[in-house]
């Protein structure tokens, strides 16, 4: 059974840091697209940042220049490393592991989700 345990949530002041971490198992983790989303109650669950099995990244509008997305394959681990942190960040932080691939002859689409660590931003 595929796993992915985030890691590295907490209370942290505006203006501070946090890197959270998500190690996966059981997956050929470097072919993964691994995202992270977040969520605050009553919204929809929103991309943060995503990068590639090559390396390519993207990040929504509003983390751009304050969050950083990275992968070890080595350590079957991406990290976000989240600076400037705003009230607004406050949210529930979601890893995602995303693979389309023929399977037995049929294209499929692997998707995966964590369980969530939270963020929060207040002083």
């Amino acid at each position: 059974q595929v796993q992915l345990v985030e890691s590295g949530g907490g209370l942290v002041q505006p203006g501070g840091s946090l890197r959270l971490s998500c190690a996966a198992s059981r997956i050929i983790f470097s072919i993964y697209t691994m995202g992270w989303y977040r969520q605050v109650p009553g919204k929809q669950r929103e991309l943060v940042a995503r990068i590639t099995s090559s390396g390519a990244t993207n990040y929504a509008d509003s983390e751009k220049g304050r969050f950083t997305i990275s992968r070890d394959n080595a350590k079957n681990t991406v990290y976000l490393q989240m600076n400037s942190l705003k009230p607004e960040d406050t949210a529930v932080y979601y890893c995602n592991a995303q693979n389309r691939r023929w399977t037995s002859g049929t294209l499929k689409d692997y998707d995966y989700w964590g369980q969530g660590t939270q963020v929060t931003v207040s002083s």
